[in-house]
């Protein structure tokens, strides 16, 4: 075994023995290891373990264990995970590409096995329950049913799945959120190997990527992971190594506690803006600082979860004695906790209220005493709104989400409504109003209405105090007579069953059921826009009168369209408010004064004198939440409902694709594809299929919502026989590349200027006016054999690590996308995909260089580029021609960045690359 460095040695835990890769060994041969952060620490033994002398290197080390802090990154470096996570949206098309994988290996004469994972990779399903039903005891075993109605053609594929390929396992529905499965059971910290054949067992630390860009929650244990797409996983899976730059570490200094009153929503909203106002795209962030000492980890979950809010690859803590002491009360065993106490102090990874500072690129601080009730919204989690403030930011950004547009004339029933004070007084307001009539009772809806309450998301329902403290809170509005508005849509969706199981201990289940917090499912639910169709009253008064209600949800994600198309406000806030706001049923008052309501005597009511105690919240959660609880939960995670186990497990080792299928199929990834790649061909005569704007996410691309019939996708469903009424989501059809790429730019609420700005997925046929819905002009475009580009601003594909918004525009013929800055994740999916990023030059963009959109594009001389081997920050001219002929130029940044990238690019994407390898090293 290669060992330039001498590092390779055995860590003695009781009577057991690991082989390890030492880091006080390169400390002790002169490399300055002690002063590294703590996430480059792991980046580093990840590299000395796997050295081979052709993905790393000797220098590659050296490079890591003389990491420089303030170096611009530009040193490539494969990062080999220990594992993969997966949830099932974007898991079943993960496993649709391994299978077609197999089918190209066999017809180009390889042998289909060798397409097999070769590391662990494990499967949680949990984005496929909806919220049909709420507010009843009978909601869970509702949308349960539901959900295995609508998704059995999947779950068969999966079981399929996990019986085919090996190392792959599939945590069943019904049993939690992955990244909640991840901290509390999935997660080992350290990893090891049994020592089987001979081979000594192994200690190192556990790394991950996972198909969900909140793959970065597992960093408040300590573990290095983060979010990749799909095509990238499947790469891994696969053996291949994540190739990545070196990054920059932005250290960020914690101090204090928390005060009265805040929460730990409070304080990753607080987090989240700081850091994305600092800029940290594409870096670490790594917390350090006395505050540690004093900050759980179900805390520090909560804020690394929600790293691509703010832009950073990752936001870990170090291990500590908190993460020990999570570990044991989670149920793992009393030799994994020896274990990676023995392994993070061998190695210099455990962090102590005396280990000394590392060095960063760059550092800021917060004191923990400062933050103060927050929300963020109406449309981007970075856009903290002290509670004090929600009234003002709502009433603030109100005309700019009706758009412009003129207000419907007002229907009968709708005149003025009232506003109560928090000193009983009433004042009259003037927005126009709709009265609405649902389940026996009338009430009125306006500008501001909450019509969604959303107890959802990993973010926070992972976490006991906020949880235990929603359910103080609803227990104190019971007794004092107070009901959730019933326009509100109220949900519970726990994080695991663990949170059913210590709220029912604490007695405070019954207290969420009476304002209507019924658990409706164990997922992801409304965070990833599952929750379900508002009530038919509601949702013709809020479109007839083109009213702009609002919804409050504990979740990381508020994306226009994201969470309900109807709802074009959208914020988020931690449990108690969601269910302070239940209460109230608006947005457009100050929940620090004013009245929530008036209670069974007639008296205001208002937030403080419902709010627990910090104290109150901390004594019941030592009395609900114990131990026994995550042994028992997680006894048998793999073993699922009778549902589950009664689905039949299809046999073989390639997947019999069904012609007729409506949710798999077939993907054409690989049509025609030869044993060499093809050289690159130009883009020559490029239309501009869509002209977007600054912040366009991966669910403007590709959402993950419901299907309208009237879209392309919808009417592809018809013709196939599937009825409105099981159009089920877009999500859960990612496994089928026919309704995903017609719902490719099929957001309600994309806003394409080529459109003139109206919203939804239309663009015009150039050279002529026509409008079409984009997948139709697409086709149109293809069948002339005319290439598309998109052009965007800033941030284009920040969001979800979703592959689909690769995928789909790679189906649409898009050849290139040419924004002001990407996102991370969403730029190396495009080359995952074939998908050539470019970048305008600093201070330029589409306006300054008078771009119109209806030109044609040329991208002038991109093949000898490439096989110059395309050094990091190269330019490529772009020519503009506009229908007359008359012809301009601009340069442009080519966004791929490693020469590993070059190669995806340059055969046609990632999973080409790797197939052609597979097929390379195949016996035949």
């Amino acid at each position: 075994m290669n060992d330039p460095f001498k590092a390779r040695s055995t860590l003695q835990v009781g009577n057991r023995s690991f082989q390890i890769w030492s880091l006080g060994a390169l400390e002790r041969a002169g490399y300055p290891v002690a002063k590294l952060p703590y996430s480059i620490k792991i980046l580093l033994e990840n590299l000395l373990r796997t050295l081979d002398g052709r993905a790393v290197r000797e220098e590659d080390v050296e490079a890591v264990a003389r990491w420089e802090a303030r170096r611009e990154p530009d040193r490539e470096i494969a990062f080999t995970p220990s594992r993969v996570l997966l949830q099932d949206f974007t898991g079943v098309p993960a496993v649709v590409d391994l299978a077609a994988m197999r089918d190209a290996m066999a017809a180009l004469g390889g042998d289909p096995k060798r397409i097999n994972p070769l590391q662990p990779a494990e499967l949680v399903i949990d984005h496929s329950v909806q919220v049909d039903e709420y507010g009843t005891s009978a909601a869970l075993l509702f949308n349960a049913k539901k959900e295995f109605e609508r998704n059995r053609e999947r779950y068969l594929f999966l079981r399929w799945g996990q019986r085919a390929f090996d190392n792959f396992r599939v945590v069943p529905p019904a049993t939690g959120i992955v990244h909640q499965v991840n901290l509390e059971y999935l997660a080992r910290v350290v990893f090891e190997t049994d020592g089987a054949g001979g081979v000594p067992a192994r200690a190192y630390p556990d790394t991950l990527i996972g198909t969900d860009s909140h793959t970065t929650m597992i960093n408040g244990l300590g573990v290095l992971g983060w979010g990749v797409g799909g095509i990238e996983a499947e790469a891994a899976m696969l053996g291949q190594p994540v190739s990545m730059l070196l990054p920059q570490v932005v250290g960020f200094r914690l101090s204090g506690s928390l005060p009265e009153g805040a929460t730990a929503t409070d304080l990753v909203l607080t987090v989240t803006q700081m850091l994305r106002a600092k800029g940290v795209v594409g870096k670490f962030v790594e917390f350090y600082g006395p505050g540690l000492t004093g900050l759980p980890v179900a805390d520090r979950a909560t804020i690394a979860n929600m790293a691509p809010e703010y832009g950073a690859t990752c936001g870990i803590f170090p291990i500590d004695a908190e993460t020990l002491r999570y570990v044991e009360f989670t149920g793992r065993s009393e030799d994994r906790l020896r274990l990676i106490e023995a392994y993070a102090k061998e190695q210099g990874l455990f962090h102590t209220p005396e280990s000394p500072e590392a060095e960063y690129s760059d550092t800021l601080s917060l004191d923990l005493g400062q933050v103060e009730p927050s929300l963020a919204g109406p449309r981007r989690p970075q856009d903290r709104v002290p509670l004090r403030g929600v009234k003002e930011n709502f009433t603030a950004a109100l005309p700019g989400m009706k758009g412009g547009a003129a207000r419907p004339a007002p229907r009968e029933g709708v005149g003025r409504w009232e506003s109560e004070g928090g000193d009983g007084t009433v004042a009259t307001m003037s927005p126009p109003a709709t009265t609405v009539t649902h389940a026996g009772e009338s009430f009125t809806l306006h500008d501001g209405s909450v019509v969604i309450a959303a107890i959802t998301s990993c973010t926070n329902t992972s976490n006991p105090s906020v949880m235990i403290g929603a359910g103080l809170l609803a227990k104190r509005a019971v007794e004092r007579g107070l009901k959730a508005k019933p326009w509100v849509k109220t949900s519970l969706a726990p994080g695991s069953k663990v949170v059913t199981e210590y709220l029912d201990k604490a007695g405070l289940t019954p207290y969420l059921e009476r304002l209507g917090f019924h658990t409706v499912g164990y997922g992801c639910t409304t965070c990833i826009g599952n929750s379900g169709p508002l009530a038919e009253p509601i949702s013709h008064a809020i479109e007839a009168d083109g009213l702009v209600v609002a919804s409050v949800l504990s979740g990381n994600r508020n994306f226009e369209g994201r969470i309900h198309h109807e709802v074009r406000a959208n914020y988020l806030a931690s449990p108690p408010l969601v269910v302070a706001y239940a209460l109230s049923g608006r947005v457009d008052l100050d929940l620090t004064k004013d009245a929530i309501g008036v209670d069974s005597r007639g008296a205001p009511v208002t937030l403080r004198d419902l709010w627990p105690s910090r104290r109150e919240i901390e004594d019941t959660i030592r009395s609900a939440v114990q131990s026994e609880t995550f042994r028992k939960t997680y006894r048998d995670v793999y073993t699922g409902d009778e549902t589950w186990r009664a689905l039949p497990v299809p046999d073989g080792d390639r997947y019999a694709w069904e012609a007729a299928s409506t949710y798999v199929k077939l993907p054409p990834y690989f049509e025609g594809m030869t044993p060499e790649p093809q050289p690159v061909t130009e883009i020559s005569g490029a239309r501009v299929l869509a002209f977007l704007g600054d912040s366009v996410t991966t669910d403007h691309i590709s959402p993950a919502g419901s299907i309208k019939r009237a879209s392309p996708a919808g009417r592809y469903l018809e013709e196939h026989g599937v009825p409105p009424a099981e159009f089920n989501s877009y999500g859960s059809r990612r496994g089928n590349h026919e309704v995903m790429v017609r719902g490719t730019f099929a957001n309600t609420r994309i806003k394409n200027r080529l459109a003139g700005g109206a919203e939804g997925g239309v663009t015009p046929h150039l050279p002529g006016d026509e409008m079409l819905a984009i997948y139709d002009a697409a086709m149109r475009y293809e069948a002339e054999g005319v290439p598309t580009i998109v052009l965007a601003g800033k941030e284009y594909g920040s969001g979800s690590s979703r592959d689909w918004a690769a995928k789909g525009p790679k189906l649409l013929g898009v050849r290139s996308v040419i924004a002001e800055s990407y996102e991370r994740i969403h730029r190396s999916n495009l080359i995952g995909m074939g998908i050539l990023p470019l970048q305008f030059r600093s201070g330029e963009t589409a306006d300054t260089l008078g771009l119109t959109g209806r030109e044609r594009y040329d991208v002038v001389a991109l093949g000898s580029l490439l096989a110059g081997g395309l050094p990091r920050g190269s330019e490529v001219t772009v020519r503009v021609r506009d229908d007359s002929g008359a012809a301009r130029e601009f340069r442009a940044i080519v966004r791929i960045d490693t020469p590993q990238e070059v190669r995806y690019y340059m055969h046609g994407g990632i999973l080409p690359y790797v197939l052609r390898r597979l097929l390379g090293s195949s016996d035949r």
